[in-house]
């Protein structure tokens, strides 16, 4: 029997307002396109975190694509992500504090460097941080069996 998912009135309008929300400050489609690409030319040819990405992606086209969807997901709440971020990130046995840090420093320039205002650029930074601490709280959990009384690893500019 199959089901069909109908989307709640309530659900339509707050994920409407999220994107517009994002698009006021210049985070359309377009630039999360734009703002992917830069990232990932910038990871790419990172001495540090270069080899690990590389290492695991073979199909770069598809994984920028992906990347789009998640963050058109994160910044739009568009729906067109689906995936486990964490199951992926896991599995990399040398991701630690120290390359989340310098994912985020590269992430941040990124942004210096291509966003279109300063609340674009504080709003995209946010998310990446919140999704950098969850990742790396994951991984610990993980790895560790504990749950860290903060994350004190991760530092926030």
């Amino acid at each position: 029997m199959s089901r069909v998912m109908t989307t709640h009135p309530y659900s339509a309008s707050a994920r409407q307002t999220k994107k517009a929300a994002a698009e006021a400050v210049g985070i359309d489609e377009a630039y999360i396109g734009l703002m992917v690409e830069s990232f990932y030319a910038h990871i790419r040819s990172d001495a540090m975190l270069g080899p690990i990405f590389n290492s695991r992606i073979k199909a770069w086209p598809e994984h920028l694509e992906r990347m789009k969807q998640f963050w058109r997901s994160v910044l739009h709440n568009s729906g067109s992500f689906s995936g486990n971020p964490m199951l992926k990130h896991v599995t990399i046995p040398q991701i630690e504090a120290v390359e989340f840090n310098h994912w985020l420093a590269l992430f941040e320039q990124t942004l210096a460097d291509t966003a279109p205002s300063e609340a674009a650029r504080d709003l995209i930074l946010g998310r990446a941080h919140m999704i950098a601490d969850s990742l790396l709280t994951g991984i610990r959990i993980h790895r560790d069996g504990l749950l860290p009384s903060r994350m004190k690893d991760v530092h926030h500019a």
